[in-house]
C-alpha cells in the first residue's frame, strides 16, 4: 500500500523554486471519498514584494514564516469550487491579505457554513493589484464548475487547478489508482468529470482555452500531479486537444 510520502511530492508544506518568483508548494495527501490524493499551492511574489497564493493548502505556522521572509502576504486566491477548504485558517494568520475567488463560490452552501470570508470574485479582468504581471481567464463549465487561470508573464507560467491533472499512479493507494485510471486523472488531461462539466458549455469552454494557448506558456502547474515543467504550449495542447482540436 502507498504511504503519505509516496502519495505526494516531498519535501512538503515548504517552498520549492520552479522559476524566478515562482514557487511550488507540495502538501497533503486530502481525502475525499475515499480517495487519496497530493495537493499543490503556487506562490508568486509580485513586482510590489507582496507574496500571492493560489489555492492555499494546509495552513503551516513554518511555511507562513518562510513565505514572510520573503515578502508579505497580500493575496489568497480561490481559484475555483473545490479549492477553497484551507482559507479560512490562512485568514486568520495573515489578516492584512485579501482574498479573491472564482465566480459563485460565495454562493455554495458549503463556503457559506464555513464563515469563509471572500473580499472579491474574479472575472476575465486581472485586479489592479496584478493586472501588469498575472493576466487571467474564466474557464466555464456546467454543473456549478468554474476555474480561473492565471498566467505569470514574466515568468510564462501558467498556473491551473483541476483543469489539468497528471497523477502518477505507480504513488496511489489501490483506490485512488483504480479511479485515476477510471477517471482519465492521470493522463495530463482534463479528467472525466471535468469533460463532462465543459462538453455542457463547450462553446465558451473552448473560447477560454484558446485564450489560455495563446498566452504561449512555457511551463504549466496544476494541482494534483506531476506538472509540465517544460514545453508547457505544446503539452497543453496536447491536454485540452479534446476540447479545442
Amino acid at each position: 500500500m502507498a504511504s503519505a510520502s509516496d502519495v505526494t511530492y516531498p519535501p512538503l508544506d515548504t517552498l520549492k523554486p520552479l522559476a524566478e518568483n515562482v514557487w511550488l508548494v507540495d502538501s497533503g495527501p486530502i481525502r475525499a471519498m475515499g480517495l487519496s490524493l497530493p495537493v499543490r499551492m503556487t506562490v508568486v511574489r509580485l513586482a510590489s514584494g507582496g507574496m500571492w497564493l493560489h489555492s492555499p493548502t494546509r495552513f503551516d505556522e513554518d511555511l507562513r514564516r518562510e513565505i514572510e521572509a520573503i515578502g508579505p502576504i497580500q493575496h489568497l486566491v480561490a481559484p475555483n469550487i473545490a479549492h477553497w477548504s484551507f482559507l479560512k485558517e490562512w485568514q486568520e494568520h495573515c489578516p492584512g491579505a485579501t482574498t479573491s475567488a472564482a465566480p459563485h463560490l460565495r454562493e455554495r452552501a458549503q463556503v457559506k457554513a464555513a464563515g469563509v470570508r471572500l473580499d472579491r470574485d474574479l472575472g476575465e479582468t486581472p485586479p489592479a493589484d496584478w493586472a501588469g504581471e498575472i493576466g487571467q481567464a474564466v474557464v466555464p463549465g456546467a454543473l456549478g464548475f468554474r476555474e480561473v487561470a492565471f498566467f505569470h508573464r514574466p515568468s510564462r507560467t501558467l498556473v491551473l487547478t483541476d483543469l489539468v491533472e497528471n497523477l502518477e499512479t505507480a504513488r496511489l493507494p489501490l483506490g485512488t489508482k483504480l479511479f485515476a485510471l477510471v477517471m482519465g486523472a492521470n493522463r495530463g488531461t482534463s479528467p472525466a468529470q471535468i469533460r463532462l462539466a465543459l462538453r455542457l458549455r463547450r462553446r465558451e469552454a473552448a473560447e477560454a482555452v484558446r485564450r489560455i494557448l495563446a498566452w504561449a506558456p512555457e511551463r504549466v502547474i496544476f494541482a494534483h500531479g506531476r506538472v509540465f515543467e517544460r514545453d508547457g504550449t505544446r503539452e497543453l495542447k496536447r491536454a485540452m486537444a479534446w476540447l479545442v482540436g
